[in-house]
């Protein structure tokens, strides 16, 4: 399994089996009582069975679910902030091209970037709003192939 550099795997591991499991515990928890708009709390006992209360509103409730899902699946996952600036290297890790292809893009454009000294840093957003365009054009076109290929049967 390749990683990107800036990747760490689950603390410096994958998943262990009780921790898939835990993980998966409690995505089920959170999704069973996600029905409100309104968000959620979720009381937590401490070592002395006092109880603390946190509310999770629903977009916090979402990314912690699909981050549970990644590590229920056992599934190695890096958070990236999203005003991160990253190497050519990391970015090229991220859209699953070779560094040189990346660079090509940035020489043409088609992703902003920034000069430290010689060295090129792409912002994490920029990045990820490229890999959104091309993963929705990649999709059109392929209900494209499948539209032409459905016309000749």
């Amino acid at each position: 399994m390749t990683m990107p550099a800036f990747a760490e795997a689950f603390g410096d591991r994958l998943p262990s089996p009780d921790e898939r499991a835990a993980a998966n515990q409690l995505r089920k928890i959170l999704a069973s009582q996600a029905g409100s708009d309104a968000g959620q709390k979720l009381r937590v006992l401490d070592e002395a069975n006092k109880t603390s209360e946190v509310f999770l509103a629903p977009a916090l409730s979402h990314l912690l679910m699909e981050l549970l899902r990644h590590v229920g699946k056992g599934d190695a996952v890096a958070l990236v902030p999203v005003r991160q600036m990253l190497t050519t290297q990391q970015a090229a890790d991220i859209l699953n091209v070779s560094r040189p292809h990346l660079v090509s893009l940035l020489d043409k454009g088609q992703i902003p970037h920034e000069m430290v000294g010689r060295h090129r840093r792409i912002k994490a957003e920029h990045l990820f709003e490229y890999k959104k365009s091309r993963d929705s054009r990649r999709a059109e076109a392929l209900s494209a192939l499948a539209e032409l290929d459905a016309e000749h049967l």
